[in-house]
Parts: C-alpha cells; sequence; structure tokens
C-alpha cells in the first residue's frame, strides 16, 4: 500500500497516499477544485486552462492545482478559502469567456455546459468588454459525424489528447500559436477513426457537437435512460437520450473495467438504424421474388405455426448472435421442446475453459506481456479492447502478435491473453456467449440427419450469413424474424418484426462473460418478439412466459447460479472465476512460405446497422491489403505503395499498409475488397 500523507485544504485535513493528485485530495476533503482540461483518462495533466488555480503555503505565485501531487504537510487553499485563488479563477473565467459567443439558448451543450456551470459559480457575472468578439466561419465539418464551431473552443487540448494519447490516431491536432491557436485536422481531412466521436464527449464546452444531435434537443426535454451497447462483444455501458419517444444520441457511461468511458462510433452513432425506411413494422409474407405482402398478426401466428409443424424435428434455427439471452432461450425452448427441433447454427463456437480465466477488462492495462492470436484486427472485432492494448503498451507492456494455429483457423477462435493466467475469446457477434448458454439450457438432443424442411433465421445479420444463405436455398420454408426487410428479400417467405436492443428489455454476456442488463429505451413498432413467441408457444403446449424477468429467471436456474433478472445492473460486476472444465491453448501456426495467408476480415463499419446509418458510410475501410514489416521488407514493399495482390488467376491491385498488429505469414483485406481472391495469395509491387 502506498504511504500515506496528511494534506491540508480550506483547512481540512486528510490523508491520501503519496502522489494523489491534487483534484482527487481535494475531492476526499469534500472540495470542489473546478477543471476544464483536466481529465485523468487522458494521460498526464497539462494545466492549460489554469480554471484549477490554488494557493499553496510556502509557494510565491498560484499553482495549477491539477498538475500538483499530494505531499505530506502540504496547506493548500483554494477560491473558498482564498481571495487570491479566487481573483485567479474569477480573471481566468473571464478570459476565457473574451471571445466566447453567448450563444447558449442555440448552443448544444447549453444545460449540460460546464463552461455554463462554472461562470455561474466562479464567474465575475458581468463583462467589462464592450469590443466586437473574434468569430470564424461555423460550423466546420470535421468529420460527417462531428461539427466544430472554433469560436467557442478555449483551448484545453481535451480532444487532441485524446487523438494523441488514447486513439492514438493523431488526426486531431492544434495549429499556429498563441491567441491564433485552432483545432484542426492534417490538410482538413476528415476526422476517419473508430473512436472519433469521444471528442464531443469529451469537450467541456459546444466546440465539438455531434452532426446526428445538433439541434435535435434540449436538456430540459430529454430522458437519458442506461442500458447496455448491442453492436460489439464488448458490451460498453451507454445512456441513450431520448426525445418524443425517439433515441437522439448515445452517450457512455463509463464502467472503469469494461471501457472506462469510450465508445467506438458504430456504438455511438449507429443508433439512426432504428428509423430506416425499410423498417419491418408488421409481419410480411413473400408475394414474388423479391417482394413482400403485410399481413395480419393472427394470419402471422397461422402460418409460422402450420410452417413449423410442417418442419418438425428437421427444422434448423439459425441465431445470429444479437439476440438476448430471454430471446434466444424463449426460441430455443419453444423449437426444441415443442418440435424436438435440435438442429442450429450458432453464431460461432465458444471455447471451453474460458469461465477459468475470469478478469476484467482493465486487467489488460497493467499486464506486462499480451500474446495476441487473432489474425483479424482486434479493433475491428472489439472495438475497446484496442483501446486497452493501446493503455498496455503506453505503460511498458510487451504485446506480441502471432497468426491463429490450425485449429482456430477452422473453429474461428482468436483470443488474446494477458500475462498467465487471464485469457479472452474474442467473439464476432454481441450476445455470442448468452446466445449458446441460452441455447444449450433450452433442451438437449441431437438434430435429426435428414434435409431441413424449414429454416427459422433469427436476427439481419444470420440473414446475411452465406452458410446460412446455403441452408435457406434448401429449405421448403424459411421464416425470418427481424428489423429490415432487405435483409430477408429473397430468402424468406414470411418475416416476424424484430427490435433492436435499444428496443428491449433483457440480458446479455459480453466477452468477459459478465452478464448485463440492457433496458428499453423506446418502444419498438411492433410487438415484443417474445410476445409473439410466447403465443405460438402456446399452440405447441409449451409454456413459456411473455415477459423477460420470467424467462430470465428460468434460465439463470440452468447457466447463471440462480441469480433473478433485478439483481442484474447496467453496471455489472465481473462473476467470481469459476471452476474450470478446460484449457484453452493456442500454438502459433508456422507461416506458409510458398505463398501468404488471406484472410479476409469483416469490418467494424459494416452490417445492417452501419448499412443505414449515412454518416458512418465513409468510416469503411480503404482498397487496401495489410502485410506485416517482415514481408514487406521481403518483398520490397513499401506502406502506401500500389501493389498486386493475385491467386489463381485473380488479381487486384490494392494500396499497402504495413500492419504492426500482424504476424508474418498473414495478409488481411477487407471483406467487401477481397473479391475473388483465394486462401493463399502473392503480393508483390
Amino acid at each position: 500500500m502506498s504511504d500515506l500523507v496528511k494534506v491540508t485544504i480550506d483547512e481540512r485535513t486528510v490523508e491520501v497516499p503519496k502522489g494523489t493528485g491534487m483534484v482527487e485530495t481535494a475531492a476526499a476533503a469534500g472540495i470542489e477544485i473546478p477543471v476544464f482540461c483536466y481529465e485523468p483518462r487522458l494521460g498526464p495533466p497539462v494545466g492549460a486552462c489554469r480554471m484549477c488555480l490554488v494557493e499553496v503555503e510556502g509557494m510565491p505565485k498560484l499553482q495549477a492545482g491539477c498538475t500538483l501531487t499530494a505531499q505530506d504537510g502540504m496547506v493548500v487553499k483554494t477560491a473558498r478559502a482564498s481571495a487570491l485563488s479566487a481573483q485567479g479563477q474569477n480573471s481566468t473565467l473571464e478570459f476565457l469567456l473574451l471571445n466566447h459567443p453567448l450563444d447558449c439558448p442555440v448552443c448544444d451543450k447549453g444545460g449540460e455546459c460546464p463552461l455554463q456551470d462554472l461562470t455561474f459559480r466562479y464567474g465575475p457575472g458581468n463583462t467589462r468588454m464592450s469590443f466586437p468578439k473574434r468569430t470564424f466561419e461555423k460550423p466546420i465539418p470535421i468529420s460527417p459525424l462531428i461539427a466544430l464551431d472554433r469560436e467557442r473552443c478555449i483551448l484545453c487540448y481535451r480532444c487532441t489528447r485524446f487523438s494523441d494519447n488514447v486513439a492514438e490516431d493523431g488526426q486531431l491536432v492544434a495549429i499556429n500559436r498563441g491567441a491564433q491557436s485552432i483545432i484542426a485536422t492534417f490538410e482538413d481531412e476528415p476526422y476517419k477513426g473508430h473512436f472519433s466521436g469521444n471528442v464531443t464527449e469529451v469537450c467541456p464546452v459546444g466546440a465539438l457537437t455531434s452532426t446526428q444531435y445538433r439541434f435535435e434537443a434540449r436538456p430540459w426535454e430529454i430522458q437519458n435512460v442506461p442500458t447496455v451497447c448491442g453492436m460489439c462483444p464488448v458490451g460498453c455501458n451507454v445512456s441513450a437520450t431520448t426525445r418524443e419517444g425517439k433515441v437522439k444520441r448515445i452517450l457512455s457511461r463509463n464502467h472503469p473495467e469494461v471501457d472506462e468511458g469510450w465508445l467506438c462510433d458504430k456504438g455511438r452513432f449507429a443508433y439512426s438504424h432504428l428509423h430506416a425506411r425499410d423498417r419491418i413494422a408488421t409481419p410480411l409474407r413473400k408475394a414474388g421474388p423479391r417482394r413482400f405482402e403485410e399481413i395480419s398478426w393472427d394470419d402471422a401466428l397461422d402460418a409460422v405455426e402450420s410452417a413449423l409443424r410442417q418442419g418438425g424435428s428437421s427444422t434448423v434455427t439459425a441465431l445470429s448472435g444479437g439476440e438476448t439471452v430471454e430471446d434466444a432461450y424463449a426460441l430455443a425452448k419453444l423449437l426444441r421442446k415443442g418440435l424436438g427441433a435440435n438442429g442450429a447454427v450458432l453464431p460461432e463456437e465458444i471455447p471451453d475453459g474460458l469461465d477459468g480465466y475470469r478478469a476484467p477488462l482493465s486487467a489488460l492495462r497493467s499486464a506486462k506481456k499480451i500474446a495476441v492470436l487473432c489474425d483479424e484486427p482486434v479493433v475491428e472485432r472489439a472495438p475497446v479492447v484496442d483501446l486497452w492494448l493501446k493503455a498496455a503498451r503506453r505503460n511498458g507492456a510487451e504485446i506480441v502478435y502471432e497468426a491463429a494455429n490450425a485449429d482456430a483457423l477452422v473453429t474461428d477462435r482468436p483470443t488474446l491473453g494477458a500475462r498467465a493466467e487471464n485469457v479472452y475469446y474474442l467473439p464476432r457477434t454481441p450476445n455470442g456467449r448468452g446466445v449458446a448458454d441460452a441455447w444449450s439450457a433450452a433442451g438437449d438432443g441431437d438434430p435429426v440427419d435428414e434435409r431441413p424442411r424449414v429454416l427459422v433465421i433469427s436476427g439481419d445479420e444470420a440473414a446475411a450469413d452465406p452458410a446460412v444463405r446455403k441452408i435457406a436455398e434448401e429449405a421448403e420454408v424459411v421464416i425470418g424474424i427481424g428489423m429490415f426487410q432487405e435483409s430477408f428479400r429473397g430468402v424468406a417467405d414470411l418475416v416476424i418484426p424484430g427490435a433492436s436492443y435499444l428496443e428491449r428489455d433483457g440480458t446479455t454476456v459480453n466477452l468477459e462473460g459478465r452478464l448485463q442488463r440492457q433496458r428499453r429505451a423506446v418502444i419498438p413498432p411492433a410487438p415484443d418478439t417474445l410476445a409473439f413467441l410466447a403465443k405460438l408457444a402456446e399452440r405447441f403446449g409449451v409454456e413459456l412466459s411473455p415477459y423477460p424477468s420470467v424467462v430470465f429467471d428460468e434460465v439463470a436456474a440452468k447457466c447463471f447460479g440462480g441469480i433473478t433478472f433485478g439483481e442484474v445492473h447496467e453496471t455489472a460486476e465481473l462473476p467470481a472465476r469459476a471452476e474450470q472444465r478446460g484449457t484453452v491453448s493456442e500454438t502459433p501456426k508456422v507461416a506458409d512460405t510458398s505463398g501468404l495467408r488471406l484472410v479476409a476480415y469483416r469490418p467494424l463499419f459494416s452490417g445492417a446497422a452501419v448499412d443505414r446509418t449515412p454518416e458512418l458510410h465513409f468510416q469503411r475501410p480503404d482498397d487496401e491489403v495489410q502485410l506485416s514489416a517482415d514481408d514487406a521488407k521481403s518483398r520490397g514493399i513499401r506502406n502506401g505503395q500500389t501493389v498486386t495482390v493475385s491467386s489463381n488467376g485473380t488479381s487486384l491491385e490494392l494500396r499497402a499498409r504495413i500492419a504492426r498488429d500482424l504476424a508474418a505469414g498473414v495478409v488481411r483485406i477487407a471483406q467487401e475488397h477481397a473479391g475473388d481472391l483465394h486462401a493463399t495469395v502473392d503480393v508483390r509491387p
């Protein structure tokens, strides 16, 4: 334990570990030191805004409190107890407001603005300035997602520090000097990165705002619903801001063990898929090769019942991994108990033995050595995990990227390990672990060995899976459950409306094995899938509740130690280590010297939700081939050079990018740019 020291702040004495930041030391004494630029998640303090000025006994001038650390015997006075400190803060605010526009009534930050709050608490209350304020062109679109109002900027450098010290993309910078300093991107290129939207949240004023949320709502007319993101397996904690029954923005909710308050741009901005033009609101029946007609709910119940009775035990279920535990269990129980239909295409195979390695993702930060056995970019699969890896590297961790072994190539088991005891499997789907558990808990038995007569596709992502589509071609009837018509057009005969993670109550299991609660933020345009399945189950003599809480209690008794629905919170604790059931071992694959193994990866910015969010389309990957530094050097390839990628008579011209997170012998191309290339390719200048 660190040595404790005594610090006196405004005549209050507090004991804290030596080296504790003065802002936190004051907070421990119940005293606020106001800040703008200070944000511990962004790295060491820079003392840029000077809002935190304090008087320190023995020092001749006011000090930036955020840059001080607790030392034994320190005596500090804030603006509460020091007239000199109060004058310094008053002057700082007056200076910050010198050219700041008085547009709070129309600023999106108005009502949620630290500058407003601190001006009321510490500011002069009037102005001595009568000259015109400086103005800039506004707004400046630094990307399709983010607008910049330069005259509001107070040069706290939070945004540039995030770009440099957290995302490490280096795209947002401060240019010029002194009073001419402004925030900009390099040569005015769009700020393109997986985490760019975080700068709108760390900005303490309204300088950086979301183009989606701009002028959409005011703080007094919104509600913030705590929930968990359903876009990837990390399970970031978020708040969904709603107004008049519609989601208007997504904010982080800072679970320090999972996401540390950061969100990827897909999780932050892709909520607009809720309002897509092809959103399914009523049941549909095929009326032509690529055409549907609407039918009533009663007719849909009759049609689905008839089809399932026709399929019987040969019915196969394809799950997307985006379902809640409750929806997946309900569908599995209906089919397995009601029909004996045990055939399923699960979203992925979850390795045994993972539950013996319970540790939060935050453990990566303090790891000394991390092995990444994943040919796909971690940032494309579990984006916030990539931020934890970067944090570990900044703390001196050695990160080794190795090619996945032969088994991993077949079963798709990318993992990463921190130290020797912590291993994380990176699923492809948001709730792959929970769906697998729910399917197993709903019944047992082997699938029948015959051609599937009926296929049930759960989720838009499953409907896009080539393997699922191949089964659909053989099935006599295909039943879909999903959100968008285009996903099922030409595939399904019957479609039941589905819901987004923002429109349902339930639970989900993230890649750590952490069980978390998703809360409904808005009402979906159609009744719950669970309610439909419950009515359908009645016709097959299967007892199934339409309420998520009741369904969860049933599955929890089999999978989650009997925890109740009410005990599952949005900010969930990581369960204790389970008894280890197996081992997870990965042996690096020896590179094939006859060619380079192609990994055609699925980008993060893809899928049904991104397709319906135009602002995210610029984030899609470039037409490039990624290769290791060793492979590039041996072939005389430079970063950014145009190269030819060929295999079996097929060739493509792509731009080369050297990736430090890629093992030798492997190249990566996004699926949409891979064309007809095969497993082994050659890359030449």
